[in-house]
């Protein structure tokens, strides 16, 4: 029985490494003031780009790296036109996510069958060792503990340096910045790019590492779940990693439960996720002025430097 949850707090910090990359892309464009709804449809491109590298290199760094070139390069392509052209921000989001849903299941079809190499097991030396805490906590992909020093690290860049600085700034009040001669555009759409390629990580690490296949739509939801964490998450980076391992840990709850023998029906579980979503943001929405006293103040609205 403890085993079995040594392997949920397992599962539940795989699953929340992916909800926390992407939800701390996200941060940072709204940080930015920019809100990209396309974060779905960036993991799912990201999911084939990713996979495909590792079929044809054999390499998962590979991988990785065509994941966040894809995160990347929908991301340039959303901030040019919400940035430059000033398209709504939300519609545009809205075509990112809708077209990366269609062009990864139209370029993934010859890849659904496809395998990639045996993935090797990682531990951390004598950590490792230890009776269920070592399976709990120190058998993960590098990737995990890195996406924690991130969180850390942004925690320091956006309250402890200059540059965090002038980002929330131009988040807060863009027109403030430019008057003080900060390229507005050009550092909103550093930080799109930014978020593109954090949404590029998480959508390969999926079907990398979490699943190491490729099936259609596989991402499931989880760029949603991702957009609406940085709210519930009050846009603060520790509460996001906080949120994304609870998240995470409810969407494995279904699998322990099952495991169990727990006689739930598997449609009520696989929901949890989502109902959890639905649930955390009716609550926050219940105070208002707690959203708006954390929120950028200029997040959505576009930027006119001539105005």
């Amino acid at each position: 029985m403890m085993e079995s949850y040594a392997l949920l707090i397992a599962a539940t910090l795989n699953a929340g490494t992916v909800l926390a990359l992407a939800s701390l892309g996200m941060l940072i464009n709204e940080k930015a003031g920019i809100v990209n709804l396309g974060a779905e449809g960036m993991m799912l491109c990201a999911a084939i780009a990713g996979f495909a590298g590792v079929v044809h290199s054999g390499h998962d760094m590979i991988g990785f790296a065509a994941g966040i070139g894809a995160g990347a390069l929908l991301a340039l392509i959303f901030g040019a036109l919400v940035i430059w052209l000033n398209t709504n921000q939300y519609a545009t989001g809205l075509a990112v996510s809708l077209f990366g849903a269609g062009f990864s299941a139209f370029v993934g079809i010859s890849y659904v069958q496809e395998k990639i190499p045996e993935r090797p097991s990682f531990a951390i030396p004598y950590l490792s060792d230890i009776p269920l805490l070592g399976l709990a906590l120190f058998k993960h992909h590098p990737l995990v503990y890195l996406t924690v020093l991130f969180a850390l690290g942004l925690i320091w860049f956006l309250y402890r340096t200059r540059a965090g600085l002038v980002l929330r700034s131009v988040g807060e009040n863009p027109e403030s910045a430019h008057a003080l001669g900060y390229p507005v555009r050009l550092i909103r759409l550093l930080a799109v790019v930014a978020g593109g390629a954090l949404c590029g990580l998480a959508g390969a690490y999926i079907s990398i590492v979490y699943t190491p296949l490729w099936v259609e739509g596989m991402v499931a939801g989880k760029g949603w779940i991702a957009l609406a964490l940085t709210t519930f998450a009050t846009w603060r980076p520790a509460r996001v990693l906080l949120g994304a391992y609870l998240f995470g840990g409810v969407t494995m709850l279904q699998f322990h439960l099952q495991g169990v023998g727990v006689e739930v029906p598997s449609q009520f579980l696989s929901m949890l996720p989502y109902v959890s979503t639905i649930v955390v943001l009716a609550l926050i929405s219940r105070n208002p002025q707690w959203i708006r006293i954390n929120m950028p103040a200029s997040i959505g609205k576009p930027f006119y430097p001539g105005g």
